[in-house]
């Protein structure tokens, strides 16, 4: 911001649908920036919904660990 602190992102109210949230609800996740997020959304448009969180393993860049500290903040 302009008083030179660093702002850290909003966290969501509650679990964001993964088959419905924009790349920018996406964002807001701890560990997943825009790039990721908008994989998330392009993977979407191409394979359609997920069927289950465990599905977001398949898009890239999304590994074990960084699955792991998303999915109690993610549902379909």
């Amino acid at each position: 911001n302009s008083a030179g602190v660093r702002v850290s992102k909003t966290a969501p109210a509650g679990p964001i649908n993964i088959n419905r949230a924009t790349a920018h609800q996406l964002d807001a996740l701890d560990g997943i920036g825009p790039v990721i997020a908008q994989r998330i959304v392009d993977y979407r448009k191409i394979n359609g919904s997920f069927l289950s969180i465990d599905d977001l393993q398949k898009v890239s860049g999304i590994g074990a660990a960084k699955f792991a500290q998303i999915k109690s903040k993610v549902r379909i």
